[in-house]
């Protein structure tokens, strides 16, 4: 496929970049130009897959993407080049001091048949490499990623949600309240930490007209006591798709590529009817168990595991941000990132995520 002008001219610029960059504070700038979660071009990018034409799509989320491995593959190797590279001769070491009596400060004479030093190079956190590979399925499918604020007030974190304050479904959310209201420039004052991403799908079409096609990820906060399996702060993926004769069939569809691309292409996926205040019908989505065939004590010999909620909109929150829900139908889901990387990497305690253990966190991809 040929590729887009704008996935050239990014790699045209990034490379002619990268070849000046001749220090590690110089490669991060430039790391931060092109990869900056806000600001960098290669975000920019993914980001205007959404607006891209729907036969272009797909080709052109591809192409970000390779360009993005590309990119952080490049930086990675000219790390290497700048730390191995011989100190110029007379140039002070960093951390050496001149020799008392040195009026010049030179430095002591470097020995350049000595072997370099070994750079330790980071690795990325396991539930950021899951982030960014649930990001990057979603993209190509041409939708968008929103970002939204964590202290939330009540409207948007359950009322417009069609959760009012007698629903019982707000019992099951162990909500952290704040002691204060937090003034906040996303509207109201803030008066608790969200308890799901799922406030987003109200602040975006507060503001925009349908059709909709985002995800929302980031941190959730729940009175939950840590152990195996939970954690008072988690993270979570939010997707919402609005406009005209959107159906169940729809969502299955997506879901099933999307779960077929983050674990295994034979994945089988199970739908079961379940209760959502916000949606209506709804559906718990299970996986095939990633740890057997027949049934293990993981999946209580079932052979399945449930992996994310889902539904059809209500039309109640539909009416909420002033759409039709005569005219419009959509779909959404949520999902735990934290509950998808202990299963894509057989860890057994959440709270391992957490615990900045390098002997577990050394074990991921850069």
């Amino acid at each position: 496929m040929p590729e887009a002008p704008a996935v050239g001219e990014v790699r045209a610029a990034f490379l002619a970049e990268l070849g000046q960059a001749a220090s590690p504070e110089q490669i991060q700038e430039v790391r931060n130009r092109y990869l900056g979660r806000k600001r960098g071009a290669v975000t920019a990018l993914l980001k205007s897959v959404a607006q891209a034409p729907p036969e272009a799509r797909r080709d052109l989320g591809q192409q970000a993407n390779a360009l993005k491995r590309e990119i952080e593959r490049a930086l990675v190797e000219r790390s290497g080049a700048v730390a191995a590279a011989p100190t110029p001769a007379g140039r002070q070491q960093p951390g050496r001091s001149a020799r008392p009596g040195d009026a010049a400060g030179r430095s002591e004479p470097v020995d350049v048949t000595l072997p370099g030093r070994d750079v330790r190079i980071g690795n990325r956190h396991p539930l950021t490499v899951v982030r960014e590979e649930i990001e990057a399925i979603f993209t190509g499918l041409g939708f968008e990623i929103v970002e939204g604020p964590e202290v939330e007030d009540d409207y948007h974190n359950f009322e417009a949600l069609n959760m009012p304050p007698e629903h019982p479904a707000r019992d099951m959310q162990d909500t952290l309240y704040l002691e204060s209201p937090l003034r906040t420039p996303a509207g109201p004052p803030g008066t608790l930490l969200r308890t799901h991403t799922s406030g987003m799908q109200i602040r975006y079409m507060e503001t925009h007209e349908p059709p909709v096609r985002i995800i929302a990820p980031g941190l959730v906060y729940r009175r939950d006591t840590p152990d195996l399996t939970h954690s008072p702060m988690f993270q979570q993926v939010e997707g919402l798709l609005v406009g005209e004769n959107v159906t169940m069939a729809d969502l299955k569809g997506t879901l099933e590529s999307f779960l077929r691309q983050l674990f295994e292409p034979d994945t089988r996926v199970m739908f079961r009817p379940s209760f959502f205040p916000y949606t209506e019908p709804s559906a718990e989505v299970f996986i095939s168990c990633v740890f057997c065939r027949d049934g293990c004590a993981v999946c209580k010999r079932t052979g399945w595991l449930e992996i994310l909620g889902s539904g059809m909109v209500h039309p109640a929150v539909l009416e909420a941000v002033g759409y039709d829900p005569e005219r419009l139908t959509g779909w959404a889901f949520g999902v735990g990132i934290d509950r998808i990387a202990i299963l894509k990497y057989r860890v057994e305690d959440i709270r391992a995520f957490y615990d900045n253990d390098l002997r577990l966190l050394e074990q991921f991809p850069l």
